[in-house]
């Protein structure tokens, strides 16, 4: 767990390197919305769209309350309250990017619907059926242990809640080329496959209305990021803010992971039963 946390954790400072990169785009932190912040905040494949997706199949309005496990720099839960009102509690791992969290919602007038703070996914401390709904994006890559991530958001999810869960899987083509976003290897990679986790949200209770698979999609959305990239030069703000200098290996990786079927991109969207 400490390994995953100083994996993500980086050099520090990174408020302040973001807050610069802004000041650098000529971007006024007084009228931010959610959307100016994507190449940062949405660390996730496909970025918003996915994001969008997400809040779609959540479903939920304003007076919401909502988990988001694993939560890193937010955008997924900005973007949710931005867009329906609810509130938001993320918890996350890594101190640091709870910190860039709670800044960045400051920043785009969020910070009265989401709140972010340092701990376990599989252990909230939360009450028993506290939420309307729950999230986890791209978190279970780094969890060994899914059956209690899954179970914790069962737990706390009222009945007849809604848990998305959107994730990169192992696909059929071979082991994973690394260094990747979330891993320099494997040591602390744990990607679950479709078998799995055809298995592992039932076992949690849940039922699963839908699982929906974006690889073809994601593989577009990298392609296209770089050329946009080679075109245009990187924005403002991106990954490497966190990443550091390995983010373009990391960039290429995905690349051939997705093109090679190392890995997928697949979205379940399920409920507890009444």
């Amino acid at each position: 767990m400490d390994q995953v946390s100083r994996f993500y954790g980086g050099p520090g400072g990174l408020v302040a390197a973001i807050s610069s990169a802004l000041d650098s785009a000529g971007l006024d932190r007084t009228q931010l919305r959610p959307a100016d912040l994507a190449p940062v905040d949405e660390f996730h494949i496909r970025g918003r769209a996915a994001s969008l997706e997400i809040v779609e199949a959540l479903g939920l309005g304003a007076g919401s309350h909502v988990l988001d496990l694993g939560s890193g720099l937010g955008g997924p839960a900005r973007t949710l309250a931005e867009l329906t009102g609810c509130t938001i509690t993320g918890v996350d791992l890594t101190p640091e990017f709870c910190e860039v969290a709670t800044a960045l919602s400051e920043w785009t007038g969020m910070a009265a619907h989401t709140r972010f703070r340092v701990g376990d996914a599989t252990a909230t401390g939360l009450p028993d059926g506290s939420v309307d709904g729950a999230l986890t994006v791209h978190v279970a890559m780094n969890i060994s242990d899914k059956p209690a991530l899954y179970a914790e958001a069962f737990r706390v999810l009222r009945p007849g809640g809604r848990f998305v869960v959107y994730d990169v899987l192992q696909g059929e083509g071979g082991d994973v080329h690394y260094p990747v976003p979330w891993a320099h290897d494997s040591s602390t990679s744990f990607l679950a496959t479709l078998d799995d986790m055809r298995e592992l949200l039932p076992a949690a209770g849940f039922d699963v209305l839908s699982e929906v698979d974006s690889s073809d999609e994601s593989l577009v959305w990298f392609r296209q990021m770089r050329a946009r990239i080679e075109r245009d030069g990187p924005p403002p703000v991106t990954f490497a803010a966190f990443l550091g200098d390995a983010f373009g290996q990391m960039a290429a990786n995905q690349v051939a992971n997705l093109a090679e079927r190392r890995i997928r991109t697949v979205m379940y969207t399920c409920s507890r039963p009444l």
